[in-house]
């Protein structure tokens, strides 16, 4: 897996990973900027494959982007083993690029995005799919600002 953002230009989906829904967002390295997609349902972190497939055919991605959850202090959680899985299960299903990417505080950041977004009169109820779609879209823009946020995680 590679350890910094690809300089062509394209789409790049980010997934903010979970075991029982995973959030999509796709970014532009273009402009740096993106907007929450979907929430996979999943089991036991387990997405349905067929509905990532569709995915990646339709946005035709040049890398891929996993939120890497982490303590507070950057130590790992018990999540983390499962995100780091993923993100290898993601490489070899699709031979592209997959970055890991610290996501610390990207949930946080969410909520007061949808927050605002429910203020404004743009969001009705809390939905916690869109949250995770759009903590999707924070760890994107994390790794689209700051390359210092991947990990490197070796297959």
């Amino acid at each position: 897996m590679s350890a910094a953002p690809d300089a062509r230009v394209g789409n790049v989906l980010g997934f903010d990973f979970g075991l029982r829904c995973i959030g999509v967002a796709v970014a532009t390295t273009l402009t740096a900027s993106a907007r929450p997609l979907l929430a996979l349902a999943a089991h036991a972190g387990v997405p349905d494959w067929n509905e990532l497939d569709a995915l990646l055919r339709a946005w035709s991605p040049l890398a891929l982007v996993v939120g890497l959850p982490l303590d507070g202090d950057g130590s790992e959680q018990p999540i983390t083993r499962a995100a780091r899985a993923f993100a290898t299960q993601l490489q070899q299903r699709y031979r592209i690029d997959v970055h890991l990417c610290d996501e610390r505080h990207s949930s946080q950041e969410a909520a007061r995005r949808f927050a605002t977004q429910r203020a404004a009169g743009q969001r009705r109820k809390r939905d916690a799919a869109q949250l995770d779609a759009l903590a999707a879209a924070v760890i994107l823009e994390s790794w689209l600002s700051e390359p210092s946020c991947t990990r490197t995680c070796a297959i």
